[in-house]
């Protein structure tokens, strides 16, 4: 169950971040973003707030933003849709309730026939069951479409559409999202640490019942001499050590201003990649808490991170392409529990793993991903003008469809090496 847990909220974080990249920047940008959700299904909570309907859904796997005019945003209504239509003094409307689980008092019942809710801005049909007469209301500018699952947002004029940005925000709003997990990514691993290892001759972290606490070795001591070899670095200290697997050796420290000399004998560890046993006492590196050393480290990790995933990536063209260099939500929930059995700690260097994973993932320029997205701004910037919705759908289609095949392959092979 805490695997479960743990899962669900590695999940969540990395998603919603991710989108609230996208939301801010379109905000930014004057797009309308009409719902900003967490979570997936049907809706638990919803309230409105400058244009923006926020949203909490029952199951808890991620989020999504709702910008208008993009292809996932569905505004139009029906013909023959029976609604509810809230009219202003000048008879303009208000709000047009299309849900049958949501009351609008002083509401006129319609039957639409026709409507433009982006241009013109108007709804045609007939009132109150009378189909003798066609009547057209104009619709406020800031209307709001009460939909069936009784999500109220606000309708999609064309002037606040995401094509209505210019090209540069709307690249920006496409690049928002990665850039939201890479700075997830920097913070996690430079403040959510409980230092940055330093490479200094001085002992940090004393394992307890280990050969240096039983010692009398000390965080904060500085080591002088390993077997009579003066030591200047941990890495010094450790390599000497190693030599010394259930063998005595004599450490020279120094402990609160004076000089002492311990005799410790070296556990013998079997480490993998080394033939034979080395020799371990129990101490870490000691760590540097300072705020310039995290800075530094959120960097060089989420850098480090990103070159590994750039080289499993840059050798499916080298080494051809093998669906076991992937993971997919199965795999992603293996990892999640092997990395929850290690602590905390460790489980918040997966999730910034992961997110620099992600972030990298949606630059991919594959159709509908942000890189995909991208792609097309870029042929536009070329071009002079925008490619036409029709191709740009068909492109975006065609990606989805690749994207939907390889998940299943993905996962599959997945279910295979994890449980098979």
């Amino acid at each position: 169950m805490a695997a479960i847990i743990a899962f669900i909220i590695i999940f969540g974080i990395l998603v919603v971040v991710h989108e609230f990249g996208h939301f801010y920047m379109a905000k930014r940008s004057g797009i309308l973003v009409r719902e900003f959700s967490i979570g997936m299904g049907p809706k638990l909570f919803a309230t409105r707030k400058n244009g923006t309907t926020y949203t909490i859904r029952w199951l808890p796997l991620g989020g999504y933003v709702r910008m208008a005019g993009m292809a996932d945003d569905e505004s139009e209504i029906e013909a023959g849709t029976q609604a509810t239509l809230l009219l202003d003094e000048q008879g303009t409307v208000q709000k047009i309730n299309t849900s049958d689980k949501v009351t609008t008092l002083n509401g006129v019942p319609f039957q639409i026939a026709k409507t433009d809710l982006q241009k013109e801005l108007w709804i045609e049909g007939y009132e109150s069951g009378d189909e003798s007469e066609l009547k057209r209301y104009s619709v406020s500018h800031d209307a709001t479409i009460v939909e069936s699952d009784g999500t109220e947002v606000q309708i999609a004029p064309v002037d606040v559409q995401f094509q209505s940005a210019s090209l540069i925000n709307r690249m920006l709003t496409n690049f928002a999202g990665p850039f939201n997990n890479f700075i997830l990514a920097f913070a996690l691993f430079a403040f959510l640490n409980g230092g940055v290892p330093q490479n200094k001759a001085i002992v940090g972290t004393v394992m307890p019942n280990s050969p240096a606490q039983k010692a009398g070795l000390k965080t904060d001591d500085r080591l002088v001499k390993v077997a009579g070899k003066k030591v200047t670095t941990f890495t010094d200290f450790s390599s000497v050590i190693a030599k010394y697997p259930n063998k005595p050796v004599n450490i020279q420290v120094k402990q609160a201003k004076q000089t002492k000399s311990l005799e410790i004998t070296p556990k013998a560890v079997k480490v993998e990649g080394q033939k034979g046993k080395v020799g371990q006492i129990g101490v870490t590196a000691g760590l540097n808490h300072s705020v310039g050393a995290k800075l530094k480290y959120g960097f060089t990790q989420s850098w480090a991170n990103a070159t590994q995933i750039f080289k499993i990536l840059g050798s499916f063209l080298t080494g051809g392409f093998s669906l076991n260099k992937l993971a997919g939500p199965v795999g992603m929930y293996s990892m999640t529990t092997q990395f929850a059995s290690q602590g905390f700690t460790m489980l918040v260097y997966f999730l910034a793993f992961l997110s620099v994973n992600l972030g990298i993932m949606n630059l991919i320029p594959i159709p509908a991903l942000d890189g995909g997205k991208l792609v097309i701004n870029v042929i536009e910037a070329i071009r002079g003008k925008p490619i036409s919705p029709e191709k740009e759908g068909i492109v975006t289609l065609v990606g989805v469809g690749i994207m939907v095949v390889l998940m299943v392959l993905v996962t599959w092979n997945d279910i295979q090496r994890f449980f098979f």
